[in-house]
């Protein structure tokens, strides 16, 4: 960890951190799907300066600077430093140009005053004080908890190992040319783009079930319209019946014709929402409007579903209706037979007595 006393922050920013993939050599890997602390630190009793970024308890860069490092801005937002002695290459999104070319510009300051303390070590002169022309306002007080990497006893390396680090710099910036750099400055807005994503296709797929459950409501409300439309031919062809059963079919028969008018103007309504949920949804806005236009037709769903029960209930009248009157004629008839039947009993007393 570092020492409160001994390593000290300079200069703080906020960015999204990437690492080259070691595999390929060409795409880049996100160290966290948010944007982390990155901080300079000015080692005074080593006289070394670095690059660190903690996420969680893990060191996501610790990265020293030395005078053969280059930090190249590859978009207005996004810039890069290659690591000998990590292997690797770093890489920052920012949230704006500012906080890119401040952080390539105290890059610079660094960079230059490990050179001097380079130069004054290698003279063998006493080192004073190498401290960067840095004003308070640019320090935040934040506390960082980092690791110290392998070897980091080892202020300096030798002129071989220079040699070593500037080709092995030179061979990476190519491999990074080569690479696919040119996709580097949408990586930083992936995490952000991803969320908005996640809930337009949440919304999807609430909208498709939506519309099968709508489906199924209309395949049965058309049963039961079809079966409606059968009682109501039966009644039609049974005899002939009051003015008042005339007037309840004729009432029945515009009540159905109404009711599939609106099965079909939501059949319709259905029709263009299975249209547009093929479309991409790109705002939250037509999300809005779509969940409106669903809770319209439930009420009009429930509008029908009460009208066709108003229907159901008057069938069941004109039913009972039409059964009490078959009762009542069905009482007249039988008496009308027990009349005759009297009346027949009657005329052969008649008969009997005039032959007598």
């Amino acid at each position: 960890f570092l020492s409160p006393c001994r390593e000290q922050p300079i200069f703080s920013t906020r960015a999204h951190v990437f690492q080259i993939d070691p595999a390929t050599k060409r795409n880049w890997i996100p160290a966290s799907k948010h944007a982390l602390t990155v901080s300079y630190f000015y080692d005074a009793t080593r006289n070394v300066y670095r690059i660190i970024s903690v996420g969680g308890t893990k060191a996501i860069i610790n990265s020293t600077i030395t005078p053969n490092m280059t930090f190249t801005k590859t978009s207005q937002k996004f810039g890069q430093w290659a690591d000998s002695r990590a292997n690797t290459v770093y890489g920052l999104g920012f949230a704006s140009e500012q906080h890119l070319s401040q952080f390539a510009e105290k890059f610079q300051e660094v960079k230059e005053a490990a050179r001097l303390a380079r130069e004054k070590s290698q003279d063998k002169t006493e080192l004073t004080n190498p401290a960067l022309s840095i004003t308070s306002h640019q320090v935040l007080p934040s506390p960082i908890i980092s690791s110290n990497g392998p070897g980091e006893d080892k202020l300096f390396r030798s002129q071989s190992a220079d040699v070593e680090i500037s080709t092995e710099k030179e061979r990476l910036k190519k491999m990074l040319s080569e690479g696919s750099v040119s996709e580097v400055q949408w990586e930083a807005e992936f995490f952000s783009l991803q969320d908005n994503n996640n809930k337009l296709v949440a919304a999807l797929h609430e909208a498709n079930a939506n519309v099968d459950q709508w489906k199924k409501q209309l395949t049965a409300y058309q049963e039961e319209t079809e079966s409606l439309r059968q009682r109501v031919a039966e009644l039609e062809s049974q005899g002939t019946h009051d003015s008042s059963s005339e007037n309840n079919k004729e009432e029945l028969s515009q009540t159905l014709e109404e009711l599939e008018l609106l099965i079909k103007a939501k059949d319709e309504e259905i029709q263009m929402l299975k249209s547009q949920k093929c479309g991409r949804w790109e705002a939250e806005g037509e999300r809005e409007e779509t969940l409106q236009k669903l809770q319209e037709l439930e009420a009009r769903n429930a509008e029908l579903e009460q009208r066709l029960h108003l229907a159901e209930q008057t069938l069941a009248e004109s039913l009972a209706e039409r059964e009490k009157m078959h009762s009542e004629v069905t009482k007249v008839a039988e008496i009308m037979d027990v009349k005759i039947f009297e009346l027949s009993e009657l005329r052969q007393g008649l008969a009997k007595l005039v032959e007598s």
